[in-house]
């Protein structure tokens, strides 16, 4: 598979992010596997990326409700795994905020908050004015539907295409400067076709 890699020093993301692990590389279903220090990774061109599908998990922000992937057909989606606890996490929050308002649309931002309580969750949250939703993790039952994903990288952010194909994935915490343009490429390829009219 065709790969454009932006490499960074695995160092880096030690010191940058809560934690450091492995990568991603897809075939078929996507899958994670070790990265070899890089941090950084870009899925080109589109017909190489494989799709995750079904991901789906307690709403965070709507107790009692379920949220996932499939409540964004034909968008861009953002996918931050977080916790409250992540020092990173705190100065990246504002920024994915900042893309859900510039994308509105064209992209959404989904969370999944993993390992946290969830009043410090919710604290969190409501103290950053974040409007975005997030897959509430604390067991990480969410994230083993990710196959072979390293759960100790806090923050991550994969990034889906309109047709929910892995796109890109950041092992270091991103901000509105990474994203927008990368939102920006997508939306201008081709959108995914409609799905057919049912039979009648």
């Amino acid at each position: 598979m065709s790969r454009l890699v932006l490499p960074l020093l695995a160092v880096l993301a030690l010191l940058a992010g809560c934690a450091g692990g492995g990568a991603a590389e897809s075939s078929g279903e996507f899958q994670f596997v070790a990265p070899g220090g890089e941090t950084r990774i870009t899925y080109d061109p589109p017909e190489s990326r494989s799709v995750i599908a079904g991901l789906r998990g307690e709403s965070l922000l709507r107790p009692g409700s379920e949220v996932g992937i499939a409540d964004y057909p034909g968008q861009i989606v953002v996918l931050n795994i977080w916790g409250s606890w992540c020092g990173p996490c705190r100065t990246e929050a504002p920024e994915l905020q900042a893309v859900a308002e510039a994308a509105a649309g064209d992209a959404a931002v989904l969370g999944i908050d993993v390992r946290d309580d969830r009043q410090a969750a919710t604290d969190f949250v409501t103290s950053r004015g974040l409007t975005y939703d997030s897959i509430y993790d604390f067991p990480g039952r969410t994230l083993t539907q990710l196959d072979g994903y390293p759960r100790n990288i806090v923050p991550s952010t994969i990034v889906l295409d309109r047709r929910h194909r892995v796109a890109a994935v950041f092992l270091t915490p991103v901000g509105s400067s990474d994203l927008l343009p990368l939102v920006e490429r997508l939306t201008a390829e081709p959108a995914p076709a409609p799905a057919p009219a049912p039979p009648g």
